[in-house]
């Protein structure tokens, strides 16, 4: 909120936000090569079958989430340290016991739906048990991610990225001493990945708890918020108002891709390792879209609790065109070297050749995918949350999955008709919004308060 140009304040926070969400997948990233590589596409197989099992079940977390940020981004414009405070500590309990169910839930149910959703017969077993490892973690996972989804609301950037540096050296350095068993422990195979991946959360939650104490930061653990660590039933009404559109929105996208899934189950294992190769990848295309939305969405919520108008112009001007240069330059690395990287996690040719092909469809059209964000983004921090729910559920579910369905088991297409639904949804999301934006949302919110 300083006098530097708005473009170069998101870029500056957008940087540290960006290597965040690299750092937050990169220990999946390593994971997933030193299973794939070492350990044999059905050990790839069975990590990538259970995601959108994963996914689902943390959505909910993630709308809220969403919510608090914005609530938090508004109360830091507004300099209301005491409401600041109370937000965190209603989020801090929701998300807590939200977890304890979830992981509950998750533990119990996980071979059902797994085998619901047609995971080949020869990797389900390891599928289930991998997904229970992290499934009774999500308590503790759900609080340090929504502390740093605190830090980032009132635009800091930096310690989110800092602990996800700890973390993800945590994390690494766990990965071959548990898959491989080195220096006395275990050998975990598979799962070692798993328990890499909870050690490091753990770890550095406590570590990120302590820093801020020390450090004085404005969101540290202190007596304040211990006092406001109870459900406060008027901002948790207004934190699921704001939230439960985004989540509603994230479940039924975590629902496409289980729907997807199934349809690449049905042509086999190299299939299901294929499509994991091509989601690796894909994280990390989209993550300067994903980073411009929060961003922008903190510094609409912050213009908008300043009552500065005037700067959300700006703001939503910087996310479109930085979304198209930082993506744009990524994209095009990554179509230069798609090949080197799928090689990464896939030794055989037939798999690496299925993957290349399905990255090739889909990789251009992630951009208009960050538009969408930004959009999204811009309108939910003003309050508007059920529009871009509704445009992102008729794309997903009225286009994606539909085309997705129809290429792939009538034409002879194959695999490849299912990644065609992917830019086709973008597309039409895009449209939505854009038309909702320019003939409703733009004249009657912005204009009318900035009258």
């Amino acid at each position: 909120m300083g006098s530097q140009p708005v473009w170069r304040s998101m870029f500056n926070f957008l940087i540290p936000m960006i290597f965040s969400n690299a750092l937050q997948s990169i220990g999946q990233l390593v994971g997933s090569v030193v299973v794939g590589r070492w350990l044999g596409v059905d050990s790839l197989a069975a990590i990538s079958a259970f995601f959108p099992l994963f996914f689902l079940l943390v959505s909910f977390t993630i709308g809220v989430g969403s919510g608090s940020a914005i609530l938090i981004g508004q109360a830091y414009g507004a300099r209301n340290e005491e409401r600041l405070k109370a937000i965190v500590g209603t989020t801090l309990t929701f998300t807590f016991f939200l977890g304890l169910v979830l992981s509950i839930i998750g533990g119990l149910f996980t071979w059902d739906i797994l085998r619901l959703i047609g995971t080949p017969e020869n990797i389900i077993a390891v599928s289930v048990h991998y997904a229970r490892i992290l499934f009774w973690s999500m308590p503790v996972m759900f609080l340090y991610f929504a502390y740093t989804t605190f830090m980032r609301g009132i635009g800091d950037s930096k310690t989110p990225f800092y602990s996800l540096i700890v973390s993800t050296a945590i994390n690494i350095g766990m990965l071959p001493l548990l898959i491989f068993g080195w220096i006395g422990l275990p050998r975990l195979g598979v799962y070692g990945s798993a328990y890499a991946s909870v050690f490091s959360i753990v770890v550095t939650f406590i570590i990120l708890l302590v820093y801020l104490r020390k450090t004085k930061h404005p969101l540290q653990f202190d007596a304040s918020v211990v006092q406001c660590l109870r459900m406060d039933w008027g901002l948790l009404k207004l934190l699921l108002r704001l939230g439960i559109p985004s989540s509603i929105n994230m479940i039924l996208v975590s629902l496409a891709e289980i729907a997807v899934i199934t349809f690449v189950n049905r042509f086999g294992s190299d299939a299901t390792a294929a499509y994991g190769a091509v989601n690796q990848v894909v994280s990390y295309v989209s993550m300067p879209a994903v980073s411009l939305g929060i961003t922008v969405s903190i510094f609409a919520a912050q213009s908008i609790g300043a009552n500065q108008f005037d700067r959300l112009r700006q703001v939503i001007r910087a996310g479109v065109v930085l979304n198209y240069v930082v993506g744009g330059i990524l994209i095009i690395l990554v179509y230069l070297f798609s090949q080197d990287i799928l090689s990464w996690f896939l030794t055989s040719k037939g798999t690496l050749d299925i993957a290349h092909r399905l990255l090739m469809i889909t990789l251009w059209s992630y951009l208009i995918f960050g538009h969408t964000m930004i959009i999204a983004s811009t309108m939910r921090a003003s309050g508007t949350v059920l529009w871009p729910t509704v445009f992102s559920v008729l794309s997903v579910w009225c286009v994606e999955v539909p085309v997705a369905y129809v290429l792939s088991t009538h034409t002879s297409l194959g695999i490849q008709g299912i990644w065609i639904g992917y830019p086709v949804a973008f597309l039409v999301n895009l449209i939505l919004q854009f038309s909702y934006y320019r003939l409703s949302w733009k004249k009657k919110r912005i204009t009318r308060m900035v009258e």
